[in-house]
């Protein structure tokens, strides 16, 4: 992936990395967004957001705090709104009018949460966009007691190199299931190599992110998202990180989310049995047929 990218500078002073790939389809196809989940940089979408770029624009951008973006001076508060207001002034900036989301883990409560704004019960905000589209991939709607556990080490007693190779190798280790790694043994090997450049402040910013994710709270809301939004979950079933009944519970939280489907048509996966780590399974070519069908169908429109 080209390491070009654009600075957005935020309100509160921090800055947000963020680039466009297929931009040559902007007015013709439709955006889709890439929300990264925990530990994640936009990089990470590679394999996926590669194969999408042939057909449609798409945004790729780094969480504040790590990869190429960065905390404002002397603030390094960390919510889960926050991130999805960060989102929305990227998205506002950008100043798109129709657009598609893909949310990954943390970086499907951030796209839950900031399609909630306009309901947010102490400080509202309109969305100056229309998301037709929402794929909420291997994410939650609620709390849960689990997902990627990463305690940073004290301050004056940091990690060596081989530890924080270590500690990623069995954080990562978990977003596959044993059967793929026993199979992909050279593939999940480049798959971890370009963890092992990344700072050894990522690390303190990635439990941060951990703690945000057991403090939201938007459930309540979400019976007021809008119907005209398309919603697809997309959850293995060997998902060791976010149990599959997260998944099931967004369909019965958002009544009109459909589930991906099984089947050999473009747009249907081979098998639910796929791990977190959703799009390095199958052929990259079986996501963006997921993606470039369940886009293409409009629905039905809603009067509200």
């Amino acid at each position: 992936m080209a390491t070009g990218h654009s600075i957005l500078a935020l309100a509160d002073g921090a800055r947000l990395a963020y680039e466009v790939i297929g931009s040559y389809h902007l007015g013709r196809n439709e955006p889709i967004v890439l929300v990264c989940g925990m530990t994640s940089l936009r990089s990470d979408w590679e394999r996926l957001s590669q194969t999408l770029a042939r057909t449609r624009p798409v945004l790729l951008y780094d969480h504040r705090g790590i990869g190429d973006s960065s905390f404002p001076d002397g603030n390094e508060d960390l919510t889960i709104e926050l991130l999805a207001r960060d989102l929305l002034q990227l998205l506002t900036y950008l100043g798109w009018k129709e657009l598609s989301i893909c949310g990954y883990s943390m970086g499907g409560v951030v796209a839950q949460q900031m399609l909630l704004f306009p309901h947010h019960p102490t400080n509202p905000a309109p969305l100056p966009f229309r998301t037709t589209h929402l794929i909420l991939a291997a994410t939650r709607s609620v709390v849960i007691d689990g997902g990627l556990r990463y305690t940073a080490p004290a301050p004056n007693k940091p990690r060596t190199l081989a530890e924080r190779m270590e500690v990623t190798r069995r954080i990562m280790r978990a977003t596959f299931d044993p059967s793929w790694l026993e199979h992909n043994t050279q593939r999940f090997e480049l798959f971890l190599s370009p963890l092992w450049s990344r700072p050894a402040k990522h690390n303190r910013f990635i439990a941060k992110q951990g703690v945000a994710l057991r403090e939201f709270d938007f459930e309540g809301l979400l019976s007021k998202l809008s119907q005209n939004i398309q919603v697809m979950v997309i959850h293995g079933q060997l998902d060791q990180v976010i149990p599959p009944d997260c998944g099931v519970g967004i369909l019965k939280r958002i009544p009109w989310a459909k589930s991906i489907e099984v089947g050999d048509q473009p747009g249907q996966v081979p098998t639910m049995a796929f791990g977190h780590q959703w799009y390095e399974y199958f052929d990259a070519q079986v996501w963006h047929d997921v993606v470039d069908v369940f886009m293409k169908n409009k629905g039905a429109h809603v009067a509200v």
